[in-house]
């Protein structure tokens, strides 16, 4: 069983702290340890955001997809 430093409810945020409050949280994280979050749609646009202002610095595994709830652990490399 995998374990977590942080999980965010991305549900739990204003939608103009969604991506920040993530990707601070990402930013956080030590190399090596790894976030879950947990939304209520595919976090597909958040995924081209990692990919473009975290190039090459994480990993990205969907754990649950829908279709009410995705969960998603983004390890920091």
């Amino acid at each position: 069983m995998q374990t977590f430093t942080k999980i965010i409810n991305v549900p739990d945020y204003p939608p103009r702290e969604k991506h920040p409050t993530i990707l601070n949280g990402f930013d956080e994280l030590k190399s090596g340890e790894v976030m879950q979050i947990v939304n209520d749609h595919d976090p597909r646009p958040l995924h081209y955001q990692f990919m473009m202002e975290r190039t090459e610095q994480f990993t990205w595994e969907y754990l649950e997809e829908g279709p009410d709830k995705w969960r998603v652990a983004i390890a920091k490399k």
